[in-house]
């Protein structure tokens, strides 16, 4: 058994994996996470994301972020000006796609990127795309990510949903990748919107969800 890293509640044991890699699912908020002892280190995921092509030219990587943004953008109120895009990568192409959409874009990024996150800063939108999978302390960068955003503010995330039967979840391609290690549902990210006063706007069933600031 291991403590959920959202609720705290005591976890049950799916199984290993085909890796041999322990998984634990939490019945309170239906996160899933991999056995703590399995994370990589960031030098150990550089030399994976390093491995990633993504061409700013390419249009299908712009039709990938237009989708995220045909998600979020109809949602937010007039007035959204600043964002902040948080993860991005060695990419600052949705930052550009949302100064070209009328809102100026802050690029952040742990690794190719790390001056670009201003924590005295507040937003009114900030975007994470592929990024939540990564974290090692989910609760508290939700947490910290909220407290970046001005009142009445959007936080837009991107992650895909994990299945809930636990045999298409040993199938699913998306654990797989080393470098992930937690898995979320809807069900998940309402309780995180409850923990952090936000407003549950909208998912799209599959791999999007957008909060607003109380």
């Amino acid at each position: 058994m291991a403590q959920c890293l959202i609720c705290t509640t005591q976890t049950a044991s799916m199984r290993k994996g085909a890796q041999g890699i322990e998984y634990y699912h939490c019945s309170m908020c239906d996160l899933i996470f991999k056995d703590p002892a399995a994370y990589q280190s960031l030098d150990e995921q550089k030399s994976r994301y390093d491995l990633h092509e993504n061409d700013e030219e390419s249009a299908g990587y712009r039709a990938y972020f237009q989708r995220f943004l045909d998600f979020v953008l109809p949602h937010l109120d007039e007035g959204v000006k600043e964002a902040l895009d948080f993860g991005c990568g060695r990419s600052r192409l949705l930052a550009l796609m949302l100064h070209q959409a009328g809102i100026v874009c802050d690029a952040y990024d742990p690794i190719y990127h790390p001056n670009g996150y201003n924590k005295k800063k507040r937003y009114d939108l900030i975007v994470s795309t592929e990024v939540f999978e990564h974290l090692h302390q989910p609760k508290e960068s939700f947490e910290m990510l909220v407290a970046s955003l001005k009142e009445g503010g959007y936080l837009a995330i991107q992650t895909q949903f994990h299945p809930q039967n636990k045999t298409d979840f040993f199938s699913w391609y998306y654990p797989k990748d080393p470098t992930h290690i937690v898995f979320f549902s809807p069900q998940t990210f309402q309780h995180l919107a409850q923990m952090f006063h936000c407003r549950y706007v909208a998912d799209n069933g599959k791999n999007m969800v957008l909060f607003k600031k109380a």
